[in-house]
């Protein structure tokens, strides 16, 4: 021990390595999330969105106009017909043109498993493409 000269420790030398806790924790989120979010991305609704050219007459798609009351009673182009006829027309709807497209018009207080079990149907006489027929207007502003 020189005259009043204290012995320090010497400083920490700087650390070189990098500290990964925080870049883990980082990455711990990242993945919670995209495991989170990736069904979400999968079920995503794809449209067919109409092209902006306007249709000539000539043009105009080939459609079956099918409706089904409140009671159940089933109507093809305004006309009452049995589930046997339906299938029948259908399926020659499809044999002239098997992408004939199906206007389905279903009252609201018909039960989801008469339309499903429709849509089946259509599906076996060979017609794929169905389309809902809806009011205009808000959901938010029905009646309840």
């Amino acid at each position: 021990m020189a005259f009043g000269r204290l012995e320090r420790a010497r400083a920490p030398s700087p650390m070189s390595d990098i500290n990964m806790t925080p870049l883990i924790d980082v990455m711990l989120v990242l993945l919670v999330i995209f495991i989170i979010t990736a069904p979400l991305m999968s079920s995503s609704l794809r449209l067919d969105l109409p092209k902006t050219e306007g249709g000539r007459a000539s043009e105009a798609p080939k459609f079956l106009s099918l409706a089904i009351d409140a009671q159940g009673q089933l109507f093809v182009a305004e006309q009452s017909v049995t589930l046997d006829q339906l299938r029948e027309q259908a399926e020659r709807a499809a044999g002239r043109d098997p992408a004939t497209e199906v206007q389905l018009r279903a009252d609201q207080s018909v039960p989801y498993g008469r339309v499903a079990e429709l849509i089946g149907l259509l599906q076996q006489a060979g017609l794929s493409r169905i389309g809902f027929i809806t009011a205009g207007g808000s959901a938010a502003s029905a009646p309840k």
